[in-house]
């Protein structure tokens, strides 16, 4: 696939002016990716570049897999892990995600584990 297909993919534009609304608030950036099976978390610090916690339905604390209540336990695992490495507030980074479904279940896991976003 070309460069210039790839980058006027309606997915690629979506997360890209997603992305640059998130960085513009200047917070650490709670990331998640979603794929058929499994829901993935991570806290990135992009001033520095790094992943200070993640979490997904692969790990083995997490026993209902990548659906909806899946996605609640990775989103209470990543604040839990956030909180622990001293992150309490973040900006939530859906990507090319529509905010619902498991996203919005992973999202409301990690408000109830105290995260702020």
């Amino acid at each position: 696939m070309s460069i210039k297909r790839y980058e006027s993919n309606g997915a690629v534009r979506r997360a890209r002016k997603v992305r640059a609304r998130v960085k513009a608030t200047r917070r650490l950036r709670l990331s998640i990716f979603r794929s058929a099976r499994h829901v993935y978390a991570q806290i990135i610090d992009d001033a520095k570049g790094i992943t200070l916690a993640a979490a997904s339905s692969l790990d083995a604390e997490i026993a209902k897999g990548g659906n909806k209540q899946g996605a609640e336990e990775v989103g209470k695992l990543i604040a839990e892990r956030a909180l622990k490495a001293g992150v309490d507030v973040v900006a939530f980074d859906r990507g090319s995600f529509a905010y619902h479904g498991r996203v919005q279940a992973l999202a409301e896991g990690a408000r109830a584990g105290g995260l702020k976003f």
